[in-house]
């Protein structure tokens, strides 16, 4: 059969009809231990019974109107999570790289409309991932992702992650904004130092420069709060989310305060499908299962036991494992062999991972898998390293 998909990912060989939880089903009817969640999308697993009557529910009486009219279940939405975090207005996405384009929109509308339109340029930082729009590759910088797709755009200066000294000497008069992923994603499950980002705030404030932090990855319960800067104490003024808010139907939102979205007026920004009534009923019902004190304490608890049987997995296959990072349920597994067979491993024993940059493995669970669960997974990669053992041997 000829393949009609354009060739744009290197898939493995595996084809997915069914998922119940933490649990994939193929079409011959394996059994997969899905330890990716969709890269951090499926936040309460596959299938989950109350999303599913929701959306159910929700499909049954509305799907899509646009936004020339009034959505109450975005209105809902965005009154959730405004009382949730630091925000004051919400701009509803369908991805995350559409929450990048809202803030990087935002702010430089912002400066605009001060009166300092020279202030354009973007910095970023060295091995970040914000999406694959023309801008979000300009964004991030890297050779893997522009290369052949140049030019790329302009006003993006892209720095050493964790280098205030390097961040201090490129901030101008021209700096907009100062983006960054609080947990770098992509780049290998790398946090941001405390005292690091305390500073880029602080940089922040004293140069009128707007922070964005980019949450699509990391939040929404995914560290043990409902987002990462919470861990941190540091207030941002713009920041994009998506993955887990949908817990898999596609939905983004791009926060901020109202004072850094006051240049976005009435025909700044749209979106035809961004905030529909579907998508936004799933997202109040994520929003709140995860919003609970009592849930994001069991993510720190299944974290903490999580890095721990990793501890030991580490000691026990030093030759395989370099080292565990992370926070919550966003784990870094840096091997000393190649991730990706690891990873492969992983298919044969019936695991699922995820690679990341830096020669990583990431564990980004279901934020409700079990602690029995978590045990089967880490003698799922116990054995994943035995058999990588054997096979060099």
């Amino acid at each position: 059969m000829i393949d009609s998909v354009l060739p744009s990912y290197s898939r493995a060989n595996l084809r997915f009809v069914k998922g119940e939880g933490v649990w994939l089903f193929t079409e011959n009817g394996e059994k997969y231990l899905d330890m990716g969640a969709g890269i951090a999308v499926n936040c309460l697993g596959h299938a989950n019974p109350h999303l599913t009557k929701i959306l159910t529910d929700q499909a049954g009486n509305l799907w899509h109107t646009s936004n020339l009219y009034q959505i109450p279940n975005q209105e809902k939405l965005a009154n959730n999570l405004v009382q949730s975090t630091f925000a004051d207005t919400v701009f509803f996405t369908n991805s995350g790289t559409e929450s990048m384009e809202c803030a990087i929109k935002m702010a430089r509308k912002f400066h605009h409309s001060n009166n300092d339109p020279d202030r354009t340029e973007i910095i970023t930082f060295e091995n970040s991932f914000h999406g694959r729009s023309l801008a979000m590759i300009s964004a991030a910088g890297s050779e893997k992702l522009t290369k052949g797709f140049e030019p790329i755009l302009s006003g993006f200066i892209q720095i050493q992650y964790n280098n205030i000294e390097q961040l201090t000497e490129v901030v101008s008069a021209k700096t907009a904004a100062i983006v960054l992923e609080p947990i770098q994603g992509e780049g290998g499950i790398i946090p941001a130092q405390e005292r690091f980002l305390s500073q880029v705030k602080k940089l922040c404030l004293e140069n009128g420069i707007l922070l964005i932090l980019d949450e699509i990855q990391c939040g929404v319960g995914r560290t043990g709060t409902l987002f990462a800067y919470e861990e941190y104490n540091v207030m941002p003024d713009i920041m994009a989310i998506a993955k887990g808010i949908g817990g898999g139907f596609p939905l983004g939102a791009c926060l901020a305060t109202e004072r850094a979205a006051q240049g976005m007026t009435a025909g700044t920004h749209g979106s035809t499908y961004g905030g529909n009534p579907l998508a936004c009923a799933v997202g109040n019902a994520v929003l709140e299962i995860i919003n609970d004190q009592k849930f994001l304490d069991k993510v720190k608890n299944k974290s903490l036991l999580l890095k721990q049987k990793l501890a030991y997995l580490l000691d026990q296959h030093p030759d395989i494992f370099e080292e565990v990072r992370g926070k919550g349920l966003m784990i870094g597994l840096k091997c000393k062999i190649l991730n990706s067979d690891l990873i492969s491993a992983g298919y044969q024993k019936g695991l699922i991972t995820v690679p990341g940059g830096d020669n990583t493995v990431r564990l980004l669970p279901p934020l409700n898998i079990t602690n029995e669960e978590i045990d089967l997974a880490v003698t799922m990669l116990d054995k994943c390293a035995n058999h990588l053992k054997l096979k060099e041997g």
